[in-house]
């Protein structure tokens, strides 16, 4: 089987897709708070049912890149263990952060997960950020700010959900470096795979250790974890996956901030959360950020 790498030009999706890729991967993993508020099990069961309801879905995918070799490569790559472990630390944390602190409080904190891609992608992917994506991410971090920073509170008895906002940066940012080093190796559909059952395995010895009710309680509360597997986990992560294939994870990880304008949007549409001129003032910044940060190709 073929690496992405490896592939001819010819047969690789221009740059230009894999950006739409992050775009629409954006919406799907912006719209993950509304189904984790509205679900009728735990934190960490819904984090649970999120991947272990995307795995059979996912593992046919892999299976239609390269058959069962593909389902048995997946658990061969040191990187793709790395991205579901890393990505059960980022489930982890956001599902108690959203439930312990304000949506705007735990949005803007994990929004900060682009400062330990900078940090860490030369040192563990070899891949040096340059000027142009360093100075696009900070314009995305004051977007962000700007954003979410009137909405945002310091309150004592939210403080540890705000840790936990700080512990899904961590997880997600990791979690790029993973998948964009697996994917040098790997087609979209076996590293999300064999990520997603990592982290499955990993939330559910945590689900069954610390939560007192596993399954829904009522067919709503099922349609529920289900759209937040299917929409939010296999939709939003499979294209960014997809798009890690092509572009660089210091540029991928600005779908953060691409998420949260989603998240504003939805809140608008969806709950009529009125978007003021500091809103839209942080979206503008946004969307310079990403310009400045854009593969010059």
């Amino acid at each position: 089987m073929p690496s992405a790498r490896s592939l001819p030009l010819s047969a690789r999706p221009g740059e230009v897709v894999a950006f739409l890729a992050l775009c629409l991967g954006a919406v799907a993993m912006g719209i993950s708070p509304i189904f984790v508020r509205i679900a009728d099990v735990g934190p960490f069961a819904s984090a649970f049912w999120r991947v272990a309801l995307a795995v059979p879905v996912l593992a046919l995918w892999a299976m239609s890149e390269g058959g069962a070799k593909a389902l048995l490569s997946a658990f061969r790559s040191r990187a793709i263990w790395l991205a579901g472990f890393f990505f059960a630390i980022d489930l982890f944390f956001w599902h108690l952060s959203i439930l312990n602190t304000s949506i705007a409080n735990a949005t803007f904190l994990s929004s900060m997960a682009p400062i330990w891609v900078l940090l860490f992608s030369g040192l563990f992917i070899g891949e040096k950020v340059g000027r142009r994506e360093a100075g696009g991410v900070i314009v995305c971090i004051l977007g962000g700010a700007v954003l979410l920073g009137g909405s945002y509170t310091l309150d004592a008895d939210k403080l540890i959900g705000d840790i936990y906002g700080i512990g899904t940066s961590f997880g997600f940012g990791t979690y790029f470096l993973a998948v964009r080093a697996a994917r040098r190796e790997h087609r979209t559909g076996t590293v999300t795979f064999g990520a997603t059952t990592v982290t499955a395995l990993c939330l559910g010895m945590v689900a069954l250790a610390f939560e007192p009710k596993l399954l829904p309680s009522s067919l709503a509360g099922a349609a529920t974890l289900a759209a937040l597997a299917y929409v939010s986990h296999i939709g939003g992560q499979g294209l960014l996956a997809f798009a890690l294939g092509y572009l660089s994870a210091a540029f991928s990880s600005l779908v953060i901030f691409m998420e949260v304008i989603a998240a504003a949007a939805l809140a608008f549409l969806v709950f009529g959360e009125a978007i003021g001129w500091s809103q839209g003032l942080g979206g503008l910044m946004i969307l310079g950020g990403i310009w400045i940060a854009r593969p010059r190709s």
